[in-house]
C-alpha cells in the first residue's frame, strides 16, 4: 500500500493515477482545504481509498499509516509565502505536518521508503558565472535595483553583468521567502529522519510545474496558471520584469512519473533530485506560448516590468544527476504542453 498524503490536490492526484494504473494499492490522505479546492475534486481516482483529515493530525496520520509500505508526502502550502500575515499558516502545513508525519512513521516502525515533494524555491537565485571571477553566488537584489528596471544580479566583486547557469544539487540552500523556507526545513526534517532511521528518503526539487487540474488563479497559483486565467477571462497575461526570468517549465505528468520512479525503483534511494526538464525558457516565452496556443484572438502579453521582492531572477535545472541516479527524463514538449494547458479546464479553487 502507497500513501500519498495531498493526493487529492494538482501533482498528488496525478501520481495517484499512475500508480492505479501500474497496479498499485493507493491510500489518500487531503484535508481538501478551502485554500486548494473549493469544492471536493470531481477527478479523484475511484481505484484509490480515500481518507479526508489533516496531516498535522497525529490521529488521522496513525490511521491513515495502517498497512503502509511506501509514502508519497505531497501535501503542502504552496505559493511564494510574500504575505507575512500567512506564516503561521505555512509553518503549520508544511513543517508541522511533515513533524507529524515522520513522527508517526518513527512510531509505527516504519521501514518502507518516503518521497517528499520539494522545490526549486530552496535554491534562491540560481547559479551564476561572472567573466572575470568565476562562479559566484548573488546577494538578493536590491529594491533600488529593482525600481531602476536592473533585474539581473550582479557581480558583488565587480558589479558587471552575470550569466545564469543550471543549478545542480550541490547548490547551497538559500531560500528568500516564507515559502522556501518551509521547504528547505522539510527536506532538513525529513533527511534528519532518513539519518536517525534509515528509512531511504528522496526529495524531490520540482521546478515551475503546469498542466491540468491546476487552481486558478489565486495568490498561491504558480505562474502559468495566473497566466492561463489570465487568457480564459479574455485578459492579457501580465509578465512582471521584462519577462526575461529564466525558469525551467516541467509538465504535471513528467514530475508525477519522477516520484513513481523515485517510490518504485528497484534499489531504494537517499538524497535531493531537481525534477525538471532541463530546457529552460523565459517567463516571457511561457506566457507568448500560452497566448499563442490560446488562439489568434487571444490577447497579447503585457511586459509591466512590475516586481516582487522575494522573487528570484533566473533559477533552472541541471537534469543529469536525476536523469544518470534515478532514471528519470522529461518526455512532454513544451510546445505541445503548452498547447494542452491552454484548452484544459482548472481547477476551481
Amino acid at each position: 500500500m502507497i500513501l500519498v498524503t495531498g493526493g487529492a490536490g494538482f501533482i498528488g492526484s496525478h501520481i495517484v493515477d499512475e500508480l492505479v494504473e501500474q497496479g498499485h494499492e493507493v491510500r489518500i490522505l487531503d484535508a481538501v482545504l478551502e485554500a486548494a479546492h473549493m469544492v471536493m475534486p470531481d477527478y479523484l481516482n475511484p481505484g484509490a481509498e480515500f481518507i479526508q483529515g489533516d496531516v498535522a493530525d497525529r490521529d488521522v496520520v496513525a490511521e491513515a499509516l495502517r498497512g503502509v509500505d511506501a509514502v508519497c508526502h505531497q501535501a503542502a502550502m504552496v505559493g511564494l509565502g510574500l504575505d507575512m500575515a500567512d506564516i503561521t499558516d505555512y509553518v503549520r502545513h508544511n513543517d508541522l505536518g511533515t513533524a507529524v508525519l515522520l513522527g508517526a512513521l518513527a512510531g509505527a516502525g516504519f521501514e518502507g521508503r518516503l518521497v517528499v515533494a520539494s522545490s526549486m524555491v530552496v535554491y534562491g537565485e540560481g547559479a551564476y558565472r561572472c567573466e572575470r571571477h568565476g562562479p559566484v553566488a548573488p546577494a538578493p537584489r536590491a529594491r533600488e535595483d529593482l525600481e531602476l528596471g536592473r533585474f539581473s544580479p550582479r557581480c558583488h566583486l565587480c558589479a558587471s553583468d552575470l550569466e545564469p547557469l543550471p543549478v545542480d544539487e550541490s547548490a547551497p540552500l538559500d531560500p528568500r521567502n516564507v515559502y522556501a523556507a518551509t521547504k528547505v526545513h522539510q527536506e532538513h526534517l525529513s533527511f534528519a529522519f532518513a539519518r536517525e532511521t534509515g528509512v531511504p528518503v528522496i526529495a524531490l526539487r520540482y521546478h515551475n510545474v503546469y498542466g491540468p487540474r491546476m487552481p486558478r488563479d489565486t495568490p498561491y497559483s504558480g505562474v502559468a496558471a495566473i497566466f492561463a486565467s489570465a487568457l480564459a477571462a479574455g485578459a492579457a497575461p501580465r509578465v512582471f520584469e521584462d519577462g526575461g526570468q529564466l525558469r525551467d517549465f516541467v509538465h504535471v505528468r513528467d514530475v508525477a512519473h519522477a516520484n513513481v520512479i523515485a517510490l518504485t525503483c528497484e534499489e531504494p534511494l537517499t538524497g535531493a533530485f531537481n525534477v525538471a526538464s532541463g530546457d529552460p525558457r523565459s517567463v516571457g516565452e511561457m506566457a507568448h506560448a500560452l497566448a499563442d496556443a490560446a488562439g489568434p484572438e487571444a490577447p497579447r502579453p503585457l511586459v509591466t516590468g512590475q516586481y516582487r521582492l522575494g522573487d528570484v531572477r533566473h533559477v533552472f535545472a541541471s537534469a543529469e544527476r536525476t536523469e544518470r541516479v534515478l532514471g528519470f527524463t522529461a518526455r512532454e514538449d513544451f510546445r505541445a504542453g503548452m498547447a494542452e494547458f491552454a484548452s484544459a479546464p482548472l481547477r476551481a479553487a
